[in-house]
């Protein structure tokens, strides 16, 4: 599935768990006693075909079906179908051209089909429906990561919202598409597709597989033949109606194709232009060529989550959309891209038989990022990705209490979230450390050629290991997959050099009562010099013993900067310094950086010289909090990072730095950048520019206001919020609402609130409120403790500012 991308935003953010005015209501803990066992297969879905129509006016749609499905092995005399909230016309079952009716009982949940007869394990037969799907009128929980699930989305469909394309598109993970099509709603059915798409003839469609045909009708309209020759799940099933733009590319003489607005054609191959690369790249990688026939990147409005892998659709939502000022700071999209082409492969190919299961899914394509940024950006690039998914998984504790797989959780829709995406990314990082890289992917495409155009589990992945390795991996699957937490380690370093030997003690201080098992690296550095040592932690203190004849200058526990851990790692100053050196990776100069940082060394700004353009930007960043913001020789390199740095990042960061001190001496240096065609360098000098004259920054927030996004977007809105008048309500409210969830937009609903005090309309006070609790409200609520110091607290000094009415007024609206 998509990436949880507010959901993660959250979770990284510096916002903390706080007390609630009122305890929660009990929870109903009866789940914990269900076991979700992978769905019985008694009928299996062998094709479907579908006839559809749609009534925009209603936001309907029209559609016959034509369902082939066999016993799965056992004889039988009926079916169950899912399909939800549908009107249902006509059930037959088809012999040849003919329609005989069949009995069935429908609770606007399931169909309880009688069949004309008794079929035998493997005998094919094909029901025919004929209904209408209600998509609005279906009530279906969401997850973290999806925030609706009603299946079929009809956007503006009257076209009443001047400002918004009008578009047709689906969701089906979970199991939404039952409700617009009677099927196996399960992930452990597989069935080819044919779709007779009938839409207004100024639209375009897409669907899976390829358009076969394209029939003008005399009504205006056009039916459009699609057809998947492919088995794949029901829930991957795809529809996407709109005026859209198709920008042609290929890979390997298969259509590669990104389907935008019109306006966001000349951006498209900035955004999605690398998709044929990631192709070739994961085909080679996994020794097994993309598998289907094309593959489409479609972006639709008011996706309900990041994105979808619609098997040769992937579904994108808007915030995929950049121009050229935005790409120039990278794309930002880039992750969630090949994200959901890896899942061409473990998702669609291969199909996680039970959500218990999800791992297959998911861990795989949150694993594919670091993949692909390492291929692609470099090393460094790579492990930054990965410790950015380690932080993610880290940052709410409850998650450690989970299983990666779990056979119970309340509802399917939970499983999608920091476990089953990041913490599964960093347990597939450790597992290609410990077999090596050859037979990791080895056995990932044994795994794949194994089970293709099936479904998988997580044993079948262990069992795809251990063949290739020769290993018995029962060990590492029950303790990561079948198992939850991770260990948190104390680390010691005992010197005798009368004895000439040090003891290097390893203790697991988590106190869950479980004791992990890891193999890791210890590697002993004198000057540039390294020995590694390969260990295996197993016990609560584990104490390693290493001769030496002249004192060790570092000893780097876990070499490889792999292990999924929290760690307290007592390193002296000199043994970082000696880190940041000569230890080569990612990880190991942030750690020697964050140890500077903690501690006000100067050896802090070393980071200013380093290769990797993040670090030096991180470097910047911390430190414009530290004691030596003010040394004369830190500013001196931030103001020549200011002029010679081609990163923008890391350019953004060194103007912050130097818009804090609020000196006039940079005026010139603001202004000469607050044209720049980056956003992100541009909303920084402006916002340097606005501490120093903020009269002319408020003249040019105001000019800026209609090419405006990003970081500027946040600095003209800002800007504007605090020295604008009432006269900027309506640009104002539109930017906050128009504003991607982040946790940006959580400090901007403070800022809103700060400035609705200067708002002397009530009606347009009330306005603005009903934005920022609508936007609160799109948080699950699991998360809310995150944001809602925040949002309330600004909404409360509102209320004192304007008396009772308005006090009421958020008071009746909060919950």
């Amino acid at each position: 599935m998509k990436k949880l991308l507010f959901l993660l935003a959250l979770a990284a953010s510096p916002f903390v768990m706080v007390a609630q005015d009122d305890a929660p209501p009990p929870q109903d803990t009866s789940w914990k006693k269900i076991y979700r066992a992978t769905s019985t297969r008694v009928n299996d879905l062998v094709h479907t075909k579908l006839d559809v129509k749609f009534d925009y006016a209603k936001a309907w749609m029209y559609g016959k079906e034509w369902l082939t499905l066999k016993p799965h092995f056992y004889a039988t005399d009926s079916l169950t179908l899912d399909a939800k909230g549908m009107d249902i016309k006509e059930i037959a079952m088809m012999k040849g051209a003919s329609k005989s009716p069949l009995k069935y009982t429908y609770d606007g949940w399931q169909l309880r089909i009688t069949l004309d007869k008794i079929y035998k394990g493997g005998e094919n037969y094909t029901v025919y429906i004929d209904y209408t799907s209600k998509p609005n009128e279906v009530k279906v929980k969401g997850s973290a990561a999806i925030n609706d699930a009603k299946g079929l989305y009809f956007i503006n469909p009257t076209g009443e919202e001047k400002d918004k394309p009008t578009q047709i598109w689906t969701q089906g993970e979970t199991e939404a598409n039952s409700v617009w099509m009677p099927t196996i709603d399960k992930p452990n059915q597989k069935t080819t597709e044919e779709i007779y798409m009938t839409v207004p003839a100024k639209y375009v469609t897409l669907s899976n597989g390829l358009l076969k045909s394209q029939k003008k009708n005399a009504d205006g309209t056009r039916t459009d033949y699609w057809k998947m020759d492919l088995p794949h799940a029901p829930y991957l099933f795809f529809m996407g109606v709109g005026d859209f733009a198709i920008i042609k590319d290929s890979y390997k003489g298969k259509e590669v194709s990104y389907y935008v607005e019109k306006d966001q054609a000349p951006y498209a191959r900035g955004v999605f232009g690398t998709t044929p690369e990631m192709m070739k790249f994961y085909s080679e990688k996994l020794g097994v060529e993309y598998p289907w026939q094309k593959y489409n990147q479609i972006v639709g409005r008011d996706y309900v989550s990041g994105a979808m892998e619609n098997t040769t659709a992937t579904l994108h939502q808007e915030s995929a959309y950049q121009n050229a000022r935005q790409l120039t700071d990278g794309n930002g999209w880039e992750t969630v891209i090949c994200h959901e082409l890896f899942h061409q492969w473990f998702g669609d190919l291969v199909t996680t038989e039970s959500w218990s299961n999800i791992t297959v899914n998911e861990s795989m394509a949150d694993y594919s990022q670091t993949l692909w940024m390492e291929y692609k950006h470099g090393k460094d690039a790579g492990d930054e990705e990965n410790q950015q998914g380690l932080r993610q998984y880290l940052s709410n504790p409850n998650e450690a209490k989970k299983d990666l797989v779990r056979f119970r959780y309340s509802d399917k829709e939970d499983v999608f979230d920091l476990v089953s995406y990041q913490k599964g990314g960093r347990v597939l990082h450790m597992l290609r450390n410990y077999v090596g890289d050859d037979a990791f992917f080895k056995s990932l495409n044994n795994y794949l050629n194994t089970n293709k155009f099936k479904t998988g589990e997580s044993d079948q992945m262990r069992l795809a290991f251990e063949e290739v390795t020769g290993m018995d991996l029962n060990w590492y699957w029950n303790q990561w997959y079948f198992g939850s937490g991770h260990p948190k380690l104390n680390i010691d370093y005992k010197y005798d050099d009368a004895a000439g030997k040090v003891s290097v003690i390893i203790e697991q201080t988590q106190n869950t009562g479980k004791i992990f098992k890891l193999p890791i690296a210890i590697d002993i550095y004198n000057g540039a010099q390294k020995i590694r040592r390969k260990v295996w932690v197993e016990n609560r203190i584990d104490t390693f013993t290493f001769p030496y004849t002249q004192k060790p200058d570092l000893i780097n526990v876990d070499g490889d900067k792999i292990l999924l851990c929290e760690k307290n790692d007592n390193k002296t100053a000199d043994n970082f310094i000696h880190q940041i050196k000569y230890a080569p990776l990612y990880l190991d100069r942030i750690e020697a950086l964050d140890y500077f940082a903690k501690n006000s060394m100067i050896k802090l700004a070393d980071g200013l010289k380093d290769k990797y353009a993040p670090i030096r930007a991180s470097t910047i960043n911390k430190l414009a909090k530290s004691k030596q913001a003010n040394d004369a020789g830190v500013v001196t390199a931030i103001e020549n990072i200011c002029k010679t740095e081609t990163n923008k990042k890391a350019k953004v960061a060194a103007l912050d730095f130097l818009a804090a001190k609020a000196d006039a001496k940079y005026l010139d240096l603001f202004k000469a950048n607050v044209g720049d065609s980056s956003y992100s360098v541009a909303g920084a000098a402006l916002g340097g520019l606005a501490a120093l004259e903020p009269d002319n920054a408020y003249t040019l927030a105001k000019k800026y206001t209609k090419d405006a996004k990003g970081d500027l977007g946040v600095v003209v809105s800002d800007i504007i919020m605090s020295k604008g008048s009432e006269a900027d309500f309506d640009f104002i409210a539109n930017s906050y609402d128009k504003a991607p969830p982040s946790q940006e937009k959580v400090a901007a609903s403070a800022t809103f609130a700060a400035y609705l005090e200067k708002v002397q309309n009530i009606a347009n006070v009330k306005k603005g409120i009903d934005k920022i609790i609508e936007f609160r409200n799109l948080v699950p609520e699991q998360f809310r403790s995150f944001v809602d110091p925040t949002i309330k607290g600004g909404l409360d000094k509102l209320a004192k500012a304007k008396g009772s009415e308005i006090t009421e007024y958020i008071k009746g609206l909060w919950k």
